[in-house]
């Protein structure tokens, strides 16, 4: 079965990773350099594995567009995003053979480089969730 393991962050963290000022230590292009060779070790060994399916890394928070409809109207909208909300910031779909894998690969995240007491400003966390294969899957 399929699952989608899903990475959040904030423009906030976006800002970091580029070396902004933040509450902590600022990134480095050195760290940031260990953060790209962790998720590449990463996705190496899911496609070592035979799991991996695919992953992709999200653009900043600034530049999505949010489109809505209002009277039967599209309405886009720029920059939708608060400084400090999280969003979707990258995923990795993997095939194994249960949740409980997907879960323990998910889980080796915890482990991303990052520079010494540097702070989120809030809990780490990722998360997994089944892939439907159908509209019979749908269901709770």
């Amino acid at each position: 079965m399929k699952y989608l393991i899903m990475m959040f962050g904030s423009q906030k963290d976006y800002d970091m990773l580029a070396g902004g000022p933040t509450k902590g230590p600022t990134w480095t292009p050195e760290d940031f350099a260990r953060l790209g060779e962790f998720m590449e070790k990463w996705n190496g060994a899911l496609v070592e594995s035979g799991e991996f399916v695919d992953a992709q890394g999200m653009t900043a928070p600034v530049h999505a567009r949010r489109i809505s409809v209002r009277d039967g109207v599209p309405v886009v909208t720029d920059g939708p995003y608060a400084e400090t909300q999280e969003v979707l910031a990258g995923y990795t779909l993997v095939d194994c053979a249960s949740f409980d894998r997907a879960t323990e690969i998910a889980a080796q995240l915890a482990h991303t480089p990052h520079p010494e007491g540097s702070d989120l400003g809030r809990d780490w966390y990722v998360d997994v969730r089944p892939i439907a294969d159908s509209r019979n899957d749908l269901d709770a």
